[in-house]
């Protein structure tokens, strides 16, 4: 079904993730507003950020090997793309009218901002999603979904520590999807933070990322686990740049298991924060 690899399921659990984290813990499961939440970050918030990227997107999109799947997205026809504007409205206003009045007028001034992130990466003409590195800006508007659950579910915002350390998860899976677009983005004239960098350099900028959020979850949160999973997966990304991969464009097979692989970590990780209630640093 085309509109709902438009949302593209492989890549939910960010959103889940983080529409989860203030609740970690917390006895939700038969609270109404809970699941009208979850609902929305998994397909029509995921609509709008996608959908809307397709578009943008729509000449680049043809060189890409990754798309047409529900773990990467649609590659959605000219005339499919232009009946997605109204949908995507239609899609965001019933969802707009149903989470205000679960929780009140102030989730008005958040579903706004997700809006306003959307429109400055991909605006036409100047969009930061082809003005590196400013692209990484607009993944501060993935943590709106923190706001979002603490208001919806009435729980007390989470501390700066985790804004920080999950705009740096957000930017990291930001570089890691450049790198696995960096052909197409080439061949599309995109320009990204990967394309200018070039996938080797751009792969060592992830490593350091992974690191950084390795140091600061075991100097801020005291998570020795946490860490060496953080630590484990800079291992293996460290192995990708210099001994499997290097500059190899991966393949169609190897992005699958990649995004099935993905998506089994953030499962396991949503269960071990749930349980230890790691980030809830208030």
């Amino acid at each position: 079904m085309f509109y709902l690899k438009v949302s593209r399921p492989g890549l939910w659990f960010p959103t889940v993730w983080l529409y989860l984290l203030p609740v970690m813990g917390a006895d939700i499961w038969d609270k109404i507003p809970f699941w009208i939440g979850l609902l929305f970050v998994t397909f029509p918030l995921n609509f709008l950020v996608y959908g809307w990227n397709d578009m943008a997107d729509y000449d680049i999109d043809h060189f890409n090997q990754r798309k047409d799947t529900y773990l990467f997205g649609a590659r959605g026809e000219f005339e499919e793309l232009q009946r997605l504007p109204m949908l995507i409205a239609i899609t965001q206003l019933i969802s707009g009218v149903v989470l205000v009045y679960f929780s009140g007028w102030e989730m008005i001034p958040i579903l706004l901002g997700v809006v306003f992130f959307c429109w400055i990466y991909n605006a036409k003409d100047w969009g930061l999603r082809t003005h590196p590195p400013f692209e990484l800006v607009c993944q501060a508007g993935y943590l709106l979904v923190l706001p979002l659950s603490c208001l919806l579910n009435q729980t007390p915002m989470l501390g700066w520590q985790v804004w920080v350390y999950l705009f740096l998860f957000c930017s990291q899976s930001q570089l890691i999807g450049e790198v696995m677009d960096i052909e197409p983005d080439r061949e599309g004239g995109r320009r990204t933070i990967a394309t200018v960098l070039g996938k080797e350099k751009t792969k060592i900028l992830i490593i350091a990322v992974v690191l950084l959020e390795a140091a600061l979850v075991w100097h801020w949160f005291s998570d020795i686990i946490f860490s060496i999973g953080l630590c484990v997966f800079a291992l293996w990304l460290c192995l990708d740049r210099f001994v499997f991969y290097r500059n190899r464009e991966y393949t169609m097979l190897e992005f699958m298991i990649f995004g099935v692989g993905s998506n089994l970590i953030a499962v396991m990780s949503m269960i071990y924060v749930w349980n230890t209630q790691l980030f809830l640093l208030r």
